[in-house]
């Protein structure tokens, strides 16, 4: 059975979700398209932009936004470690991703907005991991820019 999804309410954002994207600059992106449109592509770029060291993960392409594309989470370079780990999946892709990224130790996993799955969260949590669920991190990282003026 599908998890519904409810798209986050962005005024009441706890503190500590609001830190991550000020904490931590290394972030690994999986799902993301070479396609302008779309949702994936615009937060990588944003993120760019922002200064975050980003790099993408897709199984077919080789490069977006002029970054150098990897397959898995597995085949990152090792001088590479993720602080946060962005999914742009749907839900019941999502648990082997988090089983693969929990190899890789990273702060977080964030999973984008509708994209929801407790087993994944469950497992990612009891390995120690921070988890955010049905949120866009660049949305989120915006809203704590502007919060700071």
């Amino acid at each position: 059975m599908e998890e519904a999804c409810v798209l986050p309410d962005y005024s009441q954002i706890p503190p500590d979700i609001l830190e991550i994207s000020k904490k931590y600059k290394k972030i690994a992106i999986v799902g993301v398209s070479h396609k302008p449109e779309r949702p994936s592509y615009m937060v990588m770029e944003y993120l760019l932009k922002e200064g975050f060291e980003v790099i993408p993960v897709n199984p077919i392409r080789e490069k977006i936004l002029g970054q150098k594309v990897y397959p898995s989470l597995s085949e990152l370079p090792k001088n590479f470690k993720p602080e946060i780990i962005v999914i742009f999946r749907r839900p019941d892709k999502v648990l082997p991703i988090v089983e693969e990224a929990i190899k890789l130790n990273p702060k977080v996993i964030w999973m984008q907005e509708g994209v929801v799955n407790e087993d994944a969260k469950r497992l990612a949590e009891k390995a120690g991991i921070k988890v955010v669920m049905n949120m866009c991190i660049k949305k989120i990282h915006q809203l704590g820019k502007s919060l700071v003026k």
